[in-house]
């Protein structure tokens, strides 16, 4: 499970006339911010070279995500790409300046849907325009671009043609309406029973396999014979997967144990597709806490699925920030106490924590779903069993955020939305510290906490079950923030840190997030989903108290919190509903809480605050650039890596595009 980095949107950015240093591009609902990875340069020469195959590793898949987000994904960007590089004529036009900007939105989201709304990109430049520039480029298309051009054109200019990556509209066909590359030919109906058969065949078993994780499920027009491409090699998408294995090797080189076993791991399960292996690969990893540099790689979270199956492709490499690392230390090691003081029913707390662990980490290099956007904290793995027997690892990521910091400045944001002085102030106080504690508690224990009632599996709330483990691990946060353990631990002077988190939480849950949604589009995105669920939620409920309200003031709208101590018994009432729900697998009780709470939209607050919000300047989304690492060899053996930090996100784009693109068009 992943915290985006979305939820920082509301910082704000220099003004855009001015160009902060770490930001490197701006375009469309975007800026591209780079990041630097300090005290790489004091590891010692292993860890280094570790990290540097790693990262090799961690770019390799990169083609892999764009396939898996919608068919023709590759054939677009290609064909973009090869027109960007050719073309000899007037690149100061509108129509020009309009393609390079979609080029940008393409390689920003992996492909031609956005990377939040799942809606499909809109073209401002013409088709016609398009196709005079393709026509006249010195060299024609490249030989397997050629019979594809006709599709991409479809692909980009009819509105109807994949017109978003993920449906979750309730009573709708989810797989015959969503354009994402999971399943082929197969309607829901039928892909539920293939896997409810698989689950059905390994009932009872205490270590149930995640059925479906890392294949695509087709269905064969003329047979109608429905079966799995498994992605390993040999399988789909093995010339990606191969390269992937060949670094994961030199990595194993190097590494000490027992990271050496646990990569051996990952290469076994990436060579035999078989997700036995990949459970075992996760126990290895989560037990390993002694190693300074880690990683995530493969196919992790299942956000992109209507079904919640199926997985995206990730990568991650990073190291510990030990000097940060106390807050979530701390928090582990107190973990049974948050667990069996939580809100929940008894019934549903888990007797003993095991195996907890946490770290505030440096990211290295980031790939696949986790770039250019990137989450700002990770918990893994996800298989229920094995958090219970084995515990789990978190980690919130922090040069993300300080690069996120350091691009944001003052210009009006707080003034425009934040109505009381008292909560501006608490926000530039303890707003960054509110952020990183929930961000911790999120990972660390949110989600790591709590257990499944018996005969129950963990897949029963479907396409509804990644907003709601994100409404249960951050109601777990948002409770315990404003819990006076936190001041006894010393991570808090006082309960004013939760209402500077709990302020700025109501606020971007009930108004600024609709900033990021198109006019007349509903909440579609797992995460935001969750914040609205949860402020709404609230709000209904404490109504009776004005515990939040709505205030207009000068013509324009804000929303207050009136009572932070009231709010906070509303966090652990909601968070012991919610766990009864995934407990239970209550479908139903799920289902109803999202669709009336999560989804719909009014049009009239979200026009004004669309208005407000980009009347300032700002964008909100961000996502990142990568480093670059260079090995140094003197006499036939590698002595040191170098570091250095581009700031050209075009030339990184097309850069990995050439050295790091292993599939065909079509897969």
């Amino acid at each position: 499970m992943t915290l985006p980095l979305l939820a920082f949107a509301s910082c704000g950015d220099a003004p855009r006339g001015e160009q902060a240093p770490w930001i490197v591009d701006r375009f469309d609902d975007i800026k591209v911010i780079r990041y630097e990875v300090p005290g790489f340069e004091a590891l010692p020469l292993e860890q280094k070279e570790l990290i540097y195959y790693l990262s090799e590793a961690a770019k390799c898949g990169r083609d892999i995500l764009y396939d898996q987000n919608c068919a023709v994904n590759l054939p677009v960007r290609r064909t973009l790409e090869a027109i960007y590089e050719n073309y000899a004529g007037d690149r100061t036009t509108e129509e020009w300046k309009a393609l390079e900007k979609y080029l940008k939105k393409v390689w920003f989201a992996n492909g031609i849907h956005h990377h939040y709304s799942n809606d499909k990109f809109v073209p401002e430049f013409s088709e016609a325009y398009f196709r005079g520039v393709a026509a006249s480029l010195p060299a024609a298309l490249p030989g397997d671009l050629q019979p594809m051009f006709e599709l991409v054109c479809e692909a980009i200019f009819n509105p109807d043609l994949y017109p978003t990556r993920l449906n979750q509209t309730a009573g709708e066909d989810l797989l015959w309406t969503s354009s994402s590359n999971y399943y082929r030919n197969v309607r829901q109906a039928e892909a539920e029973k293939f896997y409810a058969d698989m689950a059905a065949a390994d009932a009872g078993n205490p270590e149930p396999v995640s059925y479906g994780l890392n294949s695509q499920l087709v269905k064969e027009e003329k047979t109608g014979r429905i079966y799995e491409r498994v992605w390993k090699v040999g399988g789909m998408y093995s010339p990606a997967i191969e390269r992937i294995v060949y670094w994961l090797e030199k990595a194993q080189a190097v590494a000490a144990e027992p990271q050496k076993s646990t990569i051996g791991a990952l290469i076994e399960y990436y060579r035999t597709g078989d997700l036995k292996r990949f459970d075992e690969y996760n126990i290895d990893w989560v037990k390993d806490t002694v190693s300074n540099v880690d990683f995530v790689n493969g196919f992790i979270e299942d956000y992109g699925d209507p079904l919640g199956r199926k997985a995206s492709w990730e990568a991650i490499v990073n190291f510990m920030d030990k000097e940060a690392c106390h807050r979530t230390e701390v928090i582990s090691e107190n973990a049974q106490w948050f667990e069996d003081h939580s809100p929940v029913d008894p019934a549903y707390r888990k007797e003993r924590v095991k195996g907890v662990s946490a770290k505030v980490i440096t990211v290295a290099m980031l790939g696949g779903d986790c770039y250019p956007s990137t989450p700002i904290g990770i918990n893994l793995p996800n298989a229920d069993w094995i958090r219970k027997e084995y515990g789990s690892k978190s980690v919130t990521i922090d040069n993300i955020t300080y690069a996120y910091d350091m691009a944001a400045h003052g210009n009006g944001f707080n003034e425009e939305f934040v109505l009381r002085a008292e909560d501006r102030e608490r926000m530039d106080r303890y707003g960054k510290l509110a952020d990183d504690l929930h961000t911790d508690l999120h990972e660390c224990l949110g989600h790591g906490s709590g257990q499944l009632a018996p005969g129950v599996k963990g897949g029963e709330l479907r396409s509804y079950g990644s907003t709601l483990e994100e409404t249960r691990a951050d109601l777990f946060g948002l409770y315990y923030l404003g819990d006076p353990k936190m001041v006894e631990l010393g991570l808090v002077p006082s309960f004013d840190v939760a209402k500077a988190g709990y302020a700025k939480y109501i606020l971007n849950g009930m108004m600024t997030q609709l900033a990021r949604i198109e006019p007349g589009k509903n909440v579609e995105e797992s995460h935001m989903r969750n914040r609205k669920l949860i402020c709404e939620w609230c709000y209904e409920r404490g109504k009776a108290d004005n515990v939040i309200e709505w205030v207009e003031q000068e013509g324009k709208r804000y929303v207050v919190v009136n009572d932070f101590e009231k709010l906070r018994a509303l966090f652990g009432e909601m968070l012991r509903e919610v766990q009864r729900i995934k407990s239970e697998g209550d479908y139903e009780a799920g289902r109803e809480l999202v669709e009336k709470y999560a989804v719909t939209v009014d049009p009239e607050l979200h026009a004004e605050v669309r208005d407000r919000y980009y009347a300032l300047g700002i964008e909100p989304y961000g996502g990142f650039v990568n480093p670059e690492y260079e090995l140094v060899e003197q006499d036939g053996r590698i002595v040191d890596v170098k570091i250095s930090y581009p700031a050209d996100y075009v030339q990184q784009m097309l850069r990995y595009s050439k050295e790091y693109s292993f599939l065909p068009n079509v897969n």
